[in-house]
């Protein structure tokens, strides 16, 4: 279904992020896999994945706050001559808090990570897509964009903008043979859902009509499937997974 293809995914080192590398592996996919900061463990879990599929995993570093890190590490990539097929911006970071509890410069930086650093990187890739006239981007937005919760006006507001983002950009790539969607989780069985739910103390959040988190691997089947061409007609879309209910 994807056999060959090239995919940058950001956050690759751990939950939803690792879960994507070992899903587009599964398909034979190369991956750029992208974190903040060189590890060994990080290269190790990498190889090994990519040794076991077949297929090239690059280790790929910088800081999605740094534009000129940012910039260097993309260079990089794009000298490689290689296509890049499907772009995961799935780094980000979560808050929770009262808007009048929450410093601004706490919800600027929100907003550079989940809104401003995936459209900075999106505008290094989008040139090259629109050359090879394709490509499909996918975003991470949130339930919690969708559904009213005190305490989300951080992290609520930055993924509801990544949503309405992704409408738009979806209509204005869409000429180039480029799709751009978002999915947006619910909670996820993940080192950061599970913090989420413990610093929420009695206002954890409610489990699915299913009874559980979702899964990373779930999310995961659900980008695969963006990405291929049995998905070659959905763009500019928000896919909700969230085990069915309105839950956040």
């Amino acid at each position: 279904m994807l056999t060959g293809k090239n995919v940058l995914i950001t956050g690759s080192n751990r939950g939803i992020g690792k879960a994507f590398v070992e899903a587009f592996a599964k398909q034979q996919c190369n991956i750029w896999a992208c974190a903040r900061k060189h590890s060994e463990e990080f290269e190790t879990q990498m190889a090994e994945i990519a040794s076991q599929n077949g297929v090239w995993i690059r280790p790929v570093y910088f800081e999605l706050t740094d534009s000129e890190e940012m910039k260097a590490a993309i260079k990089q990539v794009l000298k490689s001559g290689e296509n890049i097929d499907v772009l995961i911006n799935n780094a980000g970071i979560a808050h929770g808090g009262l808007f009048s509890m929450t410093r601004m410069q706490t919800i600027r930086e929100v907003f550079d990570i989940n809104v401003f650093a995936p459209m900075e990187l999106t505008q290094l890739i989008l040139r090259k897509m629109m050359r090879q006239k394709s490509g499909s981007i996918i975003n991470m937005s949130s339930v919690a964009a969708l559904n009213v919760r005190a305490g989300n006006s951080a992290y609520g507001t930055s993924k509801a903008a990544v949503k309405a983002w992704t409408a738009v950009l979806g209509a204005e790539t869409a000429q180039y043979g480029i799709r751009v969607n978002a999915i947006a989780p619910s909670l996820t069985d993940t080192d950061m859902g599970r913090a989420v739910q413990e610093n929420a103390g009695e206002n954890r959040l409610l489990p699915s009509a299913m009874g559980r988190m979702a899964k990373a691997e779930e999310i995961a089947n659900v980008a695969v499937f963006l990405a291929s061409d049995e998905a070659s007609f959905v763009n500019g879309e928000t896919i909700v997974v969230n085990g069915g209910g309105d839950c956040d």
